[in-house]
């Protein structure tokens, strides 16, 4: 029902692991986070790393950030430190800034009650408004999975757990705090995290949790796209993301994110298969290169996604007027617009988008001094792969890709020698004769 968040029991009885009993040193804690652990300690604060942070420092993985929770307010933070700025307005946090390392913290929170004032729900039982300040023993009931609600406490170095955390870990668990249908009505976005967990982890998801997320999914059609832009960010771009996109089709969670492509996706047993092996390829792609440290972007994994989708609404461009390219650009700006309506793509990726995907047509003439004027492109790189992951699902033949990768690491005499000459025209150019100026 709206508004059944977990409470904690009347006297929650946490389990205290000492720090003899658990892996967690301080050694491969961030400096920054222990500097803002220990002053708040000094003021007279409680102070705990909680969350994803702690989860991974027990499972034996570097956090990529650390997050601490505190009972000093947000006012009271700031007033501690000067590089402290304060965000949110549903969230209210602290950002503690050094240098391109922020630490987030923290007020212990309580749940929310809608007839506070201080705190909102919707009619659905989603949180509006979370402002509601409390202890820690309440701060872990109102969290969402067990295993991100472990504290590391830094007065004594021990791990504090009040729900099952530490039994799920061992376990390779993951279990939501509560009643699931409740806490994914409270916040649809659950269901997309506990399918990024269960992909990262390598954890299952506990059955009580994992039953209603498929006939929940559609609630996700009422997050802003612009929200769910960010979590597809945290989605694809974690290392996981081949696992993360098999488990988001299993759980009909992809299509409420990408429904173009999902309907493409779904027709692909009576094609030849190219746009489920596109999607599964870059996929494949961004994850290789996520693990050898090296840059992706957004704007290529959506063209993937988006490809085929782009493709079906091209207009006929063997009408006379009509080129390819331009067929391309139209059927792009519709797809793209349709598309944010769902997940919100900026501009900021999808003008490279419609860049890749204009300049594959051009992949395919080969005369003259267009190859070399296509490699000048500032956009070269990025269509080229994109080409090759055409190649590798069977799009486009095999030999245009090797041609063009061929292309690249010839000088530019050899370069020359392996395009096809321009024809050349029969009428003679003339040449516009200079006007004198008049003397003057």
């Amino acid at each position: 029902m709206p508004g059944d968040i977990p409470n904690p029991p009347a006297a929650p009885a946490p389990v205290v692991i000492p720090r003899a009993e658990h892996n967690i040193s301080r050694a491969d804690i961030s400096p920054n986070a222990l500097k803002v652990l220990y002053r708040l300690r000094d003021a007279g604060f409680r102070a705990c790393l909680v969350g994803g942070g702690v989860r991974d420092l027990l499972l034996g993985r570097e956090p990529k950030d650390f997050d601490v929770a505190t009972d000093a307010h947000p006012e009271e933070i700031r007033a501690l430190f000067r590089n402290c700025r304060l965000i949110g307005r549903r969230f209210r946090l602290a950002h503690v800034i050094f240098g391109r390392e922020v630490i987030e913290v923290a007020t212990f929170r309580a749940a929310p009650e809608a007839e506070t004032g201080a705190a909102a729900l919707s009619d659905e039982g989603r949180i509006l408004r979370d402002n509601v300040y409390g202890t820690i023993e309440e701060d872990a009931w109102r969290r969402d999975f067990t295993v991100n609600a472990l504290y590391y406490d830094i007065a004594d170095f021990s791990v504090i757990d009040y729900v099952g955390g530490m039994a799920d870990i061992q376990a390779g668990r993951l279990r939501l705090i509560g009643d699931p249908e409740a806490r994914y009505r409270e916040d649809p976005v659950r269901m997309l995290r506990a399918a990024r967990f269960a992909a990262k982890l390598g954890f299952r998801i506990d059955p009580p949790s994992e039953a209603p997320i498929t006939e929940l999914s559609p609630l996700l059609f009422d997050i802003a796209p612009a929200r769910l832009f960010e979590e597809v960010l945290k989605l694809f771009l974690g290392g996981e993301a081949l696992e993360t996109f098999e488990l988001l089709r299993h759980y009909d969670l992809f299509g409420k994110l990408f429904p173009f492509t999902e309907e493409v996706l779904g027709e692909e047993e009576e094609t030849d298969h190219f746009p489920h092996m596109l999607v599964v390829h870059a996929l494949r792609n961004t994850d290789e290169r996520i693990a050898a440290g090296k840059p992706v972007t957004p704007a290529f994994l959506f063209a993937a996604f988006l490809w085929e989708a782009m493709r079906r609404r091209m207009p006929d461009y063997d009408v006379p007027g009509m080129s390819e390219i331009q067929a391309i650009q139209i059927a792009a700006g519709e797809i793209i617009a349709e598309q944010a309506r769902h997940t919100s793509i900026p501009r900021r990726f999808s003008q490279p988008m419609r860049e890749i995907w204009t300049l594959q047509p051009r992949f395919l003439n080969r005369n003259g001094r267009r190859p070399q004027r296509l490699l000048a492109h500032p956009r070269f790189r990025a269509a080229y792969d994109f080409l090759l992951l055409r190649g590798q699902a069977g799009e486009v033949d095999q030999a245009l890709c090797d041609w063009w990768t061929e292309f690249q690491q010839r000088n530019p005499e050899e370069q020359a020698g392996m395009v096809t000459p321009e024809p050349r025209s029969g009428r003679r150019r003339r040449r516009r004769r200079r006007q004198r100026k008049p003397d003057s």
